[in-house]
């Protein structure tokens, strides 16, 4: 039998795997609308996607780096606040990202269908 702390630390490990794999795509999957961090921290918690903003920023840093954002700094409140919206690569990308998650699911789905 095993200890419950050691599967809970392999299940909490298992799990940050599973969310690394989603987590570009879901934050691209909300950027049609544009965001600033903060804003998109909590869409994505309401949502029910827990996320904090030092695991966001780094993330949207990147993806505006590859070229998959669109970002412009606005002031509509005391201080400058950097949107970000997809580009035109971020959508295509975007696009073939969703599929191939889909497509990934539709296939897990079978094979834990099959386990009995």
């Amino acid at each position: 039998m095993h200890e419950i702390n050691e599967i809970e630390n392999i299940m909490k490990n298992m799990r940050l795997e599973l969310r690394k794999g989603t987590l570009v795509l879901s934050v691209l999957s909300q950027l049609n609308n544009k965001h600033y961090g903060y804003s998109l921290v909590t869409t994505l918690n309401d949502i029910g996607l827990k996320i904090d903003q030092n695991t966001l920023y780094p993330l949207l840093r990147r993806l505006d780096k590859q070229g998959l954002l669109d970002s412009t700094w606005e002031i509509i409140e005391p201080r400058p606040r950097k949107y970000y919206s997809l580009s035109a690569l971020g959508i295509e990308v975007y696009e073939k990202l969703k599929i191939e998650y889909l497509n990934n699911h539709f296939i897990m789905t079978k094979l834990i269908k099959e386990v009995k």
